[in-house]
Order: C-alpha cells, then sequence, then structure tokens
C-alpha cells in the first residue's frame, strides 16, 4: 500500500539493516581480537625491557584503520534515519476561539427594560494556508439590548431582533508579497482609522465613538471587496509609513443606502518613536461612493482623522501608562430629507456633517485601569442637531482573558429636554488563542 512505501519501513528495508549491522559487529571482533594482540606484545615487550617496534607499528596501523572505518562507514541510526514531508494532522487545524460579551445595565429613564443579556458571541477560526498566505473567518449572534443611538435615521441600527449568526470577516491575505506589499481579498473590517479594525470585544469603551455611530452605525465599516497595503521602505528611524487603498461593494447601509455599488478607501499611517517611552500614531482615512435609496442619489465622501500618543516607561509598562486618543470625521455630501407626508425634498441648507471623539485610559496597576471619553457629532440627516456623550470607565482585568468594566454614559442631545444616563457592568472573556486583541 501506499503508507507502506511512504511511512513504514518494509521487510527488505529491515533485512538490510540486520545485515549492516552483522557485518559492523564482525568488523568490531575483529578490531578486538587485533588490539588484544598487540596488547600481548606490548606487554612481553615491557616485561623484557625493550620495545616491540613490530607491536608500535601493528597499534599505529590499527588506529588508522580503526579512523578510516568509523568515517566511511554510516551509523546504524543514519541508515535507519526517515524524514517525512507531510504536514502533521494537528498542524493543519485552524486556531479556533471564542469571545463574548456579557452586560447588566440600568437605565434611569427605562427601569422596566431587561437589564442582563449577552450581548454577542464571536467565534474566530484562523489559519495559516501555506507560507505565503493564511484565512481568517470571524462569526458572531449580536442580541438587542443596551445600545444607544444618537439620533434616529435610516440604517443607524443594522441588527435585527433575534438575528442569527452572520459572517463579521471573511478573507484571504497574502502577507509576504514583494516590495512590501499584503494583498487582502473577502470581507473586512476596513482601515478607516485603527479603532475601526478592532472588533467590539477590544474596544477601551462599550461602543464605538459617537460619529462612528451616527455616520456609519453600530458596527464597524466592513465591506467585501479587495485590500492592497504597502509598508514603506524608508523611514527606520524616523519614523514607519504605510499606505492601503480598499476597493469594496457599498454595504454600509448607514453611509450608502442601498447603493450596492463601487466604493473606494484611501489610507495613510504614520508611526513614530518619540522616546524610549513615548510613541506616536497617525492616520488620514477616506472613502468616497454614493448613497441610493428609492428616492435619492448622492455621492458621498467621509473623510477621518485619528491619533493615538501612548506613554509606557520602560520597565514599569506593566503597572504604569498612559493612552490618549483622539479623531475627527467629516461627511461630505448629505441626503436631502423627504418629508412624512410627501410634498418637496427639504435640501440641507449645510452639506457635511462633523463629529469629533476624544478617549484616554490610565493605567493604575497591573489590573486596574481608569479610562474617560468626550465625543460630539452633528447630525448627518440635519447638521443643526447635535448629540454628546461623556464616558467615565474603571476596568479591572483578572487575567489575559477575563475583564470587567463599570462604564457609566451620559448621552445629550440638543433637540430634546433632559439627558440620558445609563451605567454599565460589562464583563468580557475569551476561549483560545484569540483574545481581545488590537490590530
Amino acid at each position: 500500500m501506499a503508507i507502506s512505501a511512504v511511512g513504514v519501513p518494509t521487510a527488505a528495508a529491515g533485512q538490510e539493516s540486520a545485515d549492516s549491522l552483522r557485518i559492523q559487529v564482525e568488523r568490531l571482533t575483529a578490531m578486538i581480537d587485533s588490539l588484544a594482540d598487540v596488547v600481548e606484545r606490548l606487554e612481553a615487550a615491557g616485561r623484557a625491557g625493550a620495545p616491540d617496534d613490530e607491536a608500535q607499528d601493528a597499534l599505529a596501523r590499527l588506529r588508522a584503520a580503526a579512523e578510516a572505518a568509523a568515517a566511511a562507514t554510516p551509523t546504524t541510526d543514519q541508515e535507519q534515519a526517515f524524514v517525512g514531508r507531510q504536514r502533521s494532522l494537528q498542524a493543519l487545524n485552524p486556531e479556533i476561539s471564542v469571545n463574548a460579551d456579557v452586560f447588566g445595565h440600568i437605565n434611569q429613564d427605562d427601569v422596566g427594560q431587561d437589564n442582563f443579556f449577552a450581548r454577542e458571541v464571536e467565534m474566530s477560526i484562523i489559519s495559516n494556508l501555506d507560507p505565503f498566505s493564511r484565512a481568517k473567518i470571524f462569526v458572531s449572534r449580536h442580541q438587542e439590548g443596551g445600545e444607544f443611538t444618537p439620533f434616529e435615521h435610516e440604517g443607524a441600527d443594522e441588527h435585527e431582533e433575534g438575528a442569527g449568526f452572520a459572517i463579521e470577516e471573511g478573507y484571504v491575505e497574502w502577507v509576504g508579497l514583494p516590495a512590501g506589499l499584503g494583498l487582502k481579498l473577502g470581507r473586512f473590517f476596513q482601515q478607516f482609522g485603527q479603532l475601526n479594525r478592532w472588533h467590539a470585544h477590544a474596544l477601551p469603551f462599550q461602543t464605538r465613538s459617537l460619529p462612528h455611530l451616527a455616520i456609519l452605525g453600530e458596527e464597524s465599516l466592513a465591506q467585501t471587496g479587495a485590500s492592497v497595503r504597502w509598508l514603506a521602505p524608508f523611514g527606520g528611524a524616523a519614523g514607519t509609513y504605510e499606505a492601503t487603498v480598499e476597493v469594496t461593494r457599498s454595504e454600509n447601509a448607514a453611509l450608502f443606502g442601498e447603493s450596492g455599488g463601487i466604493s473606494v478607501l484611501g489610507h495613510l499611517n504614520g508611526f513614530w518613536i518619540l522616546s524610549e517611552s513615548v510613541d506616536l500614531d497617525l492616520g488620514l482615512s477616506w472613502i468616497r461612493g454614493s448613497y441610493e435609496d428609492e428616492v435619492s442619489s448622492v455621492d458621498r465622501s467621509l473623510y477621518g482623522t485619528e491619533v493615538a500618543l501612548t506613554w509606557r516607561p520602560p520597565g514599569s509598562s506593566r503597572y504604569r501608562g498612559l493612552t490618549v486618543r483622539g479623531g475627527a470625521m467629516l461627511l461630505d455630501g448629505l441626503v436631502p430629507e423627504v418629508p412624512a407626508g410627501g410634498g418637496a425634498v427639504a435640501i440641507p441648507e449645510e452639506d457635511h456633517a462633523l463629529g469629533l471623539w476624544t478617549a484616554a485610559e490610565v493605567r493604575l496597576s497591573q489590573s486596574w485601569l481608569a479610562g474617560g471619553r468626550f465625543d460630539r457629532t452633528e447630525n448627518p440627516a440635519d447638521p443643526g442637531e447635535t448629540a454628546w456623550l461623556v464616558s467615565p470607565t474603571l476596568t479591572w482585568w483578572q487575567s489575559e482573558y477575563v475583564r470587567l468594566r463599570l462604564e457609566y454614559d451620559l448621552l445629550g442631545r440638543s433637540f430634546q429636554t433632559g439627558d440620558e444616563g445609563r451605567l454599565f457592568l460589562q464583563v468580557t472573556f475569551a476561549m483560545g488563542p484569540h483574545r481581545h486583541e488590537t490590530y
């Protein structure tokens, strides 16, 4: 059988090994006999008081012959060595992990709503296909509860009650292409800033920024297409630079409606080490497509900038540290408002909406972190309306697999009286090698 020919020594191979061993034993026996004869001659010469030249010459010849035989004769281990070229079945298995967010919350404006829920369960399947490419699939199930939207507009909430599992990301990527290039094909979180690439369980707060919620919806900007990344060969100690271009199908309902056309994204990123404990990350992003629905068709561009300053003192980075982030999003190309009772379409006085966000997190000890954020954004459907959000947090890392966070969200809107406040207790846990990673 083929298996016997490849992985198991045959009977003929076993016989050859036995014959080789027998020959070596016979040679060793002959050498021992010759050595015993030489030793006997040397002892006789010693008793006579004079060296035996013939015995000395025989000993020299014996040593030379032994060295030559050892160099020329393969060992038994070498003869029986077997190297399998196949990959083991365990090496073919992908890395499978599960991450989950479990929430408890109190809404001061609606004390009767559900207070405890498992908001999201995510399963990741990651595998190195070969030395040149790898594949990643993230499947998640989201349960409604605890969300808030700064404004009510179509596409703001992409989840449906009772929705089943859905593919968050599923793509194959080539990471070792020449000239510093990387290629990605499939559905993926797009490189619109850094935080958009993070999965929900890795975020420093329980939701994404307020401008993100208003313009892109609750989830990451995730679409299907191709992504090309280029890591610049220059920079070195002066900094690291990369550029990304992505061409995808317009699938984000909040940004593109029912378009389904082509959208193009560009991203530039720079990273600098300012000192042995301080580094700076700066990114610029842009995406363009068209918004379409039953009554409107508008070309849209979304611009974004994101900056992160991190302080980690060498030797104590596990106990002290500070990260300050901030960003802005500008949406150009607003959708005309259609009156509820019909009639003329209302053209917005302004053709853009601006959102700003800031966040900071300080490490108090190895396990405890305190943070806070302040966001403000304009309504993409009506820039005259604004909303703001303040969120202090206290986080305890029980281990790298379990995180507990206490967060209070205070949301205010310019067009309504009173603020909306919610207190959250978030428990995030991970099973498997893919933990709360940021990438």
